[in-house]
C-alpha cells in the first residue's frame, strides 16, 4: 500500500459519513503490542462522522470508553498516523447502510471499553493456546460486554449497516489488523 498524505483541509472533501479510521501504532506504545499481536500495523480504529461542516472521530477508546471527538483533535494528536478507509469502495454492497452504522457508533458514546473482550482475543494469539483454539465464527455472541475500538466500528456496520465486513470472524475477535484486511474497506489517504 502506498501512503498517500494529506492535511485534514485537504482531505476533507474525500471523507465521508462512515469511513474507517485506522490508527497507526506508536513505537514502545501498548498500541504497538496490540498492533504486533494482530498481525498489523494498526492499533485502534474509529469511524468518520459528519456533524454540520466538521468531521468528527466516533471511536471505543481505551481510558474513556465510547465517544466523539473531532478528527481535527486525534490529527493534532496522532499526525500521519490515521489512515481511511473508504467504507464500501464502489457500492460494491449496494444493500449497505452507512447512516444507520453512524447512528450505532454515536449510541456508543458513553459506554466503557470492552477490556475483557480485547484479552480474550489477546489470549488466542498465545503460542500453545493458538494450537488447541479455533477463533470463534458466531457473532451472535454480542454478549453484555462492552466492545472495544474494532469489535464496535465491525458490530455498528455489521448490525446497524447491514453488511459484516470481517464474516470469518466473531465481532468479539476482530482487530484493526483484521479491517484494514477487509475487501469491505479500501484505504484512500493519511492524514497529517
Amino acid at each position: 500500500m502506498t501512503q498517500k498524505f494529506l492535511s485534514l483541509t485537504a482531505a476533507r472533501p474525500h471523507l465521508y459519513d462512515g469511513d474507517l479510521l485506522l490508527f497507526r501504532h506508536r513505537r514502545y506504545s501498548l498500541g504497538a503490542l496490540i498492533a504486533i499481536a494482530g498481525r498489523g500495523t494498526h492499533s485502534h480504529a474509529g469511524k468518520v462522522a459528519w456533524w454540520g461542516d466538521e468531521p468528527f472521530c466516533l471511536e471505543v477508546r481505551e481510558w474513556h470508553g465510547g465517544r466523539a471527538v473531532t478528527l481535527e483533535s486525534q490529527v493534532r494528536k496522532y499526525p500521519g498516523r490515521i489512515d481511511v478507509f473508504r467504507t464500501n469502495p464502489q457500492l460494491r454492497w449496494p444493500s449497505y447502510d452507512r447512516i444507520a452504522s453512524i447512528r450505532y457508533m454515536r449510541r456508543l458514546a458513553g459506554c466503557d471499553y470492552g477490556y475483557a473482550n480485547v484479552l480474550q482475543a489477546a489470549l488466542l494469539h498465545l503460542p500453545l493456546l493458538r494450537l488447541w483454539t479455533r477463533p470463534s465464527l458466531d457473532d451472535q455472541q454480542v454478549g453484555s460486554r462492552p466492545p472495544f475500538c474494532s469489535q464496535a466500528v465491525v458490530m455498528a456496520d455489521r448490525l446497524a449497516g447491514g453488511v459484516d465486513p470481517v464474516p470469518h470472524l466473531a465481532d468479539r475477535l476482530t482487530e484493526p489488523a483484521d479491517l484494514a484486511q477487509s475487501p469491505f474497506y479500501e484505504y484512500q489517504l493519511t492524514l497529517i
